[in-house]
């Protein structure tokens, strides 16, 4: 596999892939807008996610973030599969049930489970930009699985994107003294990893089945075992104390996270080209940053800002380089 083709195939056509599928749409988004409800739709998904990292900054100050996790995947999920099994659409079988356990492991329980965990001990915004940096993680594993030379734009982008975590994190240096801080830089660090993982994963085991219906599955299966872990663990505290403001966290995850901003992302995806489309991913961290400001009231430096932007910036400039960068001449034998 040559090294255009793994992030061609990774980091550029996840949003074209979701594209394709939209008949599977639940809600269905695919019937024909215009251009103003796709930017609206673009501009929600773009605040929307990015607060959601400050409801499960405030969800976790009160209960266990494993805990919460999985009330927000479990319930989240419900709302796909009792819709899909409404609607008739068949079960995985056999083998099908394997790509769907992985996924909810890599992307749920690890994932977005680590992340809720890690911004307990660290800022709402510091773990947004974290969770950005995750396309630079899949230039490095494709430097492992490829022969071919990274491009130049990738290579800027990939030390531009570290560099501006160094910026970042030279303004934390101090906190490292601090065991928890630390203990969320390390949870927060292995949520990105496998999420990068998990890209690759869905890329290369995509089902044959409604995607939609998938994605609900691996939610409720994820939600379940982190309930389970919680539990067995001791880290978990009776449905009945569960104060308030965890449950209005675990809701607003749950209807504008799971829900409003995801329906939204497809609609933009799919009358919107996908570099327009993709520019949440810029977005949300700043949305973080400056929510966690106003609402925890967060420190914002120059080291976060300037590293924030340089960290999108080389984050940019590696998506940028898979789009620019022409699909090499496949022999003609090659072209089934």
């Amino acid at each position: 596999m040559s090294f255009f083709d793994f992030h061609k195939n990774i980091i550029n056509t996840s949003g074209d892939y979701l594209k394709r599928l939209s008949v599977f749409n639940p809600f269905t988004i695919h019937k024909k807008g215009t251009k103003a409800k796709a930017f609206f739709a673009l501009a929600l998904v773009c605040v929307l996610w990015g607060t959601t990292w400050i409801a499960s900054k405030e969800g976790v100050k009160h209960m266990p973030a494993l805990q919460l996790a999985g009330m927000r995947q479990f319930i989240g999920g419900i709302f796909y599969v009792a819709f899909f099994l409404y609607k008739k659409c068949p079960l995985p079988k056999g083998k099908e049930w394997i790509p769907v356990m992985v996924l909810s492991f890599l992307n749920f329980i690890m994932s977005n489970g680590l992340s809720t965990w890690g911004v307990k001990y660290i800022s709402a915004g510091l773990g947004s930009i974290m969770g950005a940096i995750f396309p630079l993680w899949l230039v490095v594993i494709g430097f492992f699985v490829s022969k071919d030379k990274l491009p130049a734009k990738a290579v800027i982008g990939l030390l531009l994107g570290f560099s501006g975590v160094c910026v970042i994190f030279y303004d934390h240096l101090h906190d490292f003294l601090n065991a928890d801080f630390r203990f969320g830089i390390i949870l927060s660090s292995i949520a990105t990893w496998t999420w990068a993982f998990g890209t690759i994963y869905t890329k290369k085991q995509a089902l044959n089945f409604n995607p939609y219906f998938s994605l609900g599955l691996q939610m409720v299966i994820a939600g379940t075992s982190l309930f389970i872990i919680s539990n067995v663990t001791g880290n978990a505290v009776p449905l009945t104390s569960v104060p308030w403001q965890s449950w209005a966290a675990i809701g607003y995850l749950v209807v504008f996270g799971s829900l409003i901003a995801f329906i939204s992302y497809l609609y933009a995806l799919q009358h919107l080209p996908t570099e327009q489309a993709s520019i949440y991913a810029y977005v949300n961290p700043m949305v973080a940053v400056l929510c966690g400001w106003l609402i925890f009231n967060e420190k914002i430096s120059t080291y976060i800002i300037v590293g924030g932007l340089i960290t999108l910036l080389g984050v940019f400039l590696v998506n940028k380089a898979f789009k620019a960068v022409p699909a090499p001449e496949q022999p003609e034998a090659e072209g089934v």
